[in-house]
């Protein structure tokens, strides 16, 4: 898993409560178990105007000119601003997969569902968790926009050139976590020495439960 530390970018406004996790990526897209490739139908219901399909490229498909994410000014934003409540519903890892692949690096919302959440870390991915009054302020500024912001993981922080800066709470292994860009298996490779050690002292304290691997 890659490390985040820091991103500086513009800021997406997705002003909408509840967004759930089919709205991110559509059901139809989950057949592959592959992280990539998802991020051409990230928001597609939203996105398109016609109806997606694995099979349709983003060349064959009719672009929705009044998706916050499709205009212009908003081209290659690194962090989405988000209400409350941000990615309810089934517990689909593909949805941070899609956002991670789009290039949005941290989304900050006043609340978020608990699985969405916590797959977040597991991808890289920075959820941030404002005050209401911190992410009204940042909707007003961020649209009509542009809004650049810097969330650093390091610090702890959201800032701006104009004049935002809110402080944001995090656990702390999961901050030391990303920022090592250690996921489960990156933790659990750090302790790979110990495990070989206890696996030959197992071997040969009980022989016999490794007969049938012989």
């Amino acid at each position: 898993m890659k490390a985040f530390r820091s991103v500086t970018g513009i800021v997406v406004p997705l002003d909408r409560a509840h967004v759930d996790t089919d709205q991110i990526i559509p059901k139809q897209f989950l057949k592959s178990i592959r992280r990539t490739g998802f991020g051409p139908n990230l928001f597609d219901g939203w996105r398109y105007l016609d109806e997606g399909s694995p099979e349709k490229t983003e060349n064959e498909r009719q672009i929705n000119p009044e998706f916050v994410l499709n205009k212009a000014r908003y081209q290659d934003a690194k962090v989405l601003l988000a209400r409350e409540n941000f990615g309810c519903g089934s517990s689909r890892e593909h949805a941070v997969w899609a956002l991670e692949e789009f290039g949005l690096r941290a989304v900050l919302a006043p609340s978020f569902a608990d699985i969405f959440y916590n797959n977040c870390f597991k991808n890289a991915v920075l959820p941030v968790v404002l005050a209401p009054e911190a992410i009204d302020a940042l909707f007003q500024a961020a649209d009509p926009g542009p809004l650049t912001l810097t969330v650093d993981l390091e610090a702890q922080r959201v800032s701006s050139g104009a004049g935002h800066d809110f402080g944001f709470e995090i656990d702390s292994h999961r901050r030391h976590c990303l920022l090592e860009g250690l996921d489960d298996i990156g933790l659990s490779l750090q302790y790979a020495e110990q495990i070989k050690q206890y696996e030959r002292r197992r071997r040969e304290a009980a022989p016999w439960l490794f007969d049938a691997l012989r």
